[in-house]
């Protein structure tokens, strides 16, 4: 019979050799031949069957011994993981460093009171382990409502304990659970408005690259190497703003000079706010390098530093020869912009009146450096390409990031220009904006390379500042958005949508829901949270916030734990701005490690990074420490996994346990930089 044509096909396809082509450059690769199967082993069915489950077998076993050996491997890996772990815990413990040392007033009633529901939470677990051995053994369901008032009836015979734990149970019914259950009902339809929210921006973003919507500049600028100086090209103020930051000046500094523009329509302001004269000096000097090479830049150091950066930046703006320049661009000190990067983005304003500002998308060089900095990436990644991206296309508002940004110098002024009154200056200044009738346009495709924090204790402080300042910013700006003349759409938009849902609720829900009221449920059980609350709702949040860096996928679960870590902090933060408290208006500079790139370190000096700065200076810059907030919410939710196993609720008891083990990691300091000493 005629061979089919299906097997003409099959023999067709497995003919030839199969090779690895390994290739480290263009110009150095390397191919390397393997063994393919010889037309013999077609001529038989029968026998290329026989043969085939041959090879199947022996591929299947060398599959089986490769994903062996992998296991072997990671379960080796325990044990020094486990030391490091251990040692790391030890050095703490005798180190003494503890975040308590300058903490403020409203920080340590926090403590207290996150203290006190641990004590009450250890002994209510050891009167229910008592109770449980005790034969109470019933759950939310099933209460024996019956039986407890038998057990309350004074002409009842009862044992002492069983008396004592009934009316604790009858308590708990009739005064724990009703309140409990309503905090717990009103959080959760809070969780699901803000998820319909997440859930409406992100059919926002695939809508917008559906249709590949972006905004284009109705004129291309010509490129300064073309030789082409007749187009757009209008005066340019650049500032950079910086405090202290030894690590990075020079990156920025240099990223900034090496800008293609006209020399002569280029002004580059360094605003040095240090108060350690070697810092000063040292940046000086860098400035007098660059000056001596032909750039137009200038260094300004104030004597009265008042106002923190946006004190700054109004000094700055109040210069003489400032009123020459049309546009400022501001970068904070660990920018660095490509050379075209205001050429992408000074086009837009041509022919466009009412556009006041160009935010560019930040880049990260070491989102890659741990697992603090990964799970920043995913934050930023979903801030970026979702949040602002959707609300420059839709609404043309969206809170100015600080730095990587060009601003019209008019629209500043008629805004009322930088304003000290709180810690998010860049938003006041945005909102301000947006109030007068200023658009903003953010482009996902020009991207700005920066650093992340690596410490936790940098992490913190950043994302205090960043939570309280909105609150802060709401209570100042309310009236002047409720009087304003923009439409009443844009002033649901922003009070509903953009502080009252993505400042104030998300964190309040965050830590009240998973870090208050869930350890509560399981001590007064009949409340509860289901488990689509708990673990299916969270996760599909989280899965949505990781879709802009799939690469992040593998640490969907650390992610999902790690924010609800952060929910102590965020919420602390949220709490102190909104009521004008003392550690609201705290201004500490985020940590530099100055990474201008991927292979950070000098070949000269092994022992300094690309500015010089020693390792030993660097230790003294970060030291681990002991974050007791965040410890004492671990054993708080330890605590109440343990009494989740009597009443057998397996995803409470998964997420707790997890979620502990995650405040553990953080309370230690075991999740961002590490250093040995």
């Amino acid at each position: 019979m005629a061979p089919s044509s299906f097997d003409w096909w099959r023999k067709e396809t497995h003919r030839g050799t199969p090779v690895v082509v390994k290739m480290e450059n263009p110009n150095n690769w390397s191919m390397v031949e393997l063994e393919g199967p010889s037309e013999d082993d077609f001529l038989n069915d029968g026998v290329s069957e026989g043969r085939g489950r041959n090879k199947n077998a022996k591929q299947l076993t060398w599959v089986l011994l490769l994903k062996a050996h992998r296991a072997a491997g990671c379960i080796s890996s325990i044990a020094p993981a486990t030391f490091f772990l251990a040692s790391a815990v030890r050095r703490r413990l005798s180190s003494g460093r503890t975040d308590t040392e300058k903490t403020v007033r409203t920080s340590t009633r926090f403590y207290s009171c996150i203290k006190l529901f641990l004590w009450v939470s250890i002994l209510l677990l050891g009167f229910e382990v008592a109770a449980y051995y005790k034969g109470w053994h019933f759950s939310a369901p099933d209460l024996h409502l019956q039986y407890l008032y038998t057990l309350t009836n004074p002409f009842a015979f009862k044992g002492f304990f069983d008396s004592i734990y009934s009316r604790w149970v009858l308590f708990r019914v009739e005064y724990l659970a009703p309140p409990l259950q309503f905090l717990a009902n009103a959080c959760i339809y809070l969780f699901l408005i803000q998820s319909l929210d997440r859930l409406v921006l992100c059919l926002g973003c695939f809508w917008i690259r559906f249709k590949k919507i972006k905004p284009v500049p109705k004129q291309t600028l010509p490129d300064l190497e073309s030789g082409d100086n007749d187009g757009f090209f209008p005066m340019v103020l650049v500032q950079i703003p910086m405090c202290n930051e030894r690590e990075v000046y020079q990156q920025s500094i240099g990223a900034v000079c090496n800008l293609k523009w006209p020399k002569s329509k280029i002004l580059i302001q360094v605003l040095d706010d240090s108060d350690d004269p070697t810092t000063q000096l040292m940046i000086k000097e860098e400035v007098d390098k660059w000056k001596a090479e032909g750039a137009n830049i200038v260094y300004r150091h104030r004597v009265i530093r008042d106002g923190y950066k946006a004190g700054n930046l109004k000094s700055a703006m109040n210069c003489s020869y400032v009123k020459d320049y049309e546009f400022v661009a501001i970068f904070d000190a660990d920018f660095q912009p490509t050379p075209d990067f205001l050429r992408k983005t000074v086009a837009h304003f041509k022919d466009n009146e009412e556009l006041g500002l160009v935010q560019a998308r930040w880049s990260f060089v070491n989102k890659d450096e741990n697992l603090l900095t990964r799970l920043q990436h995913v934050n930023l990644a979903f801030h970026f390409e979702v949040e602002q991206q959707v609300n420059g296309i839709f609404f043309n508002f969206f809170g100015f990031n600080g730095t990587a940004g060009v601003w019209r110098i008019k629209a500043l002024e008629d805004s009322g220009g930088w304003l000290e009154r709180t810690t998010v200056e860049d938003m006041d200044i945005a909102v301000r904006a947006h109030l007068h009738g200023w658009k903003m346009i953010f482009l996902n495709d020009v991207e700005c390379q920066c650093e992340l924090p690596e410490s936790y204790e940098a992490y913190r402080k950043q994302q205090h500042r960043w939570h309280s300042g909105p609150m802060q910013l709401f209570r100042l700006c309310l009236p002047d958005i409720i009087k304003s003349k923009i439409s009443i759409w844009k002033k649901a938009n922003m009070i509903f949508l953009f502080f009252l849902l993505r400042k104030l609720i998300l964190p309040f829900y965050s830590f009240t829901l998973f870090c208050v009221i869930l350890p509560m449920t399981m001590f007064v059980p009949e409340a509860t949270l289901p488990a689509w609350v708990v673990c299916y709702i969270p996760a599909t949040m989280s899965f949505l916030n990781i879709l802009p860096s799939p690469k992040s996928f593998p640490f969907l679960v650390p992610y999902l734990l790690f924010e609800n870590t952060m929910s102590v902090t965020k919420f602390n933060a949220m709490i102190s701005g909104l009521f004008q408290l003392g550690s609201a208006y705290e201004w500490v500079v985020t940590k530099k490690s100055g990474r201008s790139s991927e292979g950070d370190l000098l070949s000269l000096n092994p022992n300094a990074n690309a500015n010089g700065v020693s390792e030993s200076e660097s230790k003294k810059q970060h030291l681990n420490r002991i974050y007791t907030k965040e410890l004492m919410l671990a054993f708080l939710l330890l605590t109440a996994s343990a009494r989740s196993l009597l009443s057998a609720q397996g995803i409470h008891f998964y997420f707790l346990l997890f979620q502990g083990l995650s405040f553990l990691l953080v309370g230690f300091d075991l999740i961002g930089h590490q250093i040995a000493t």
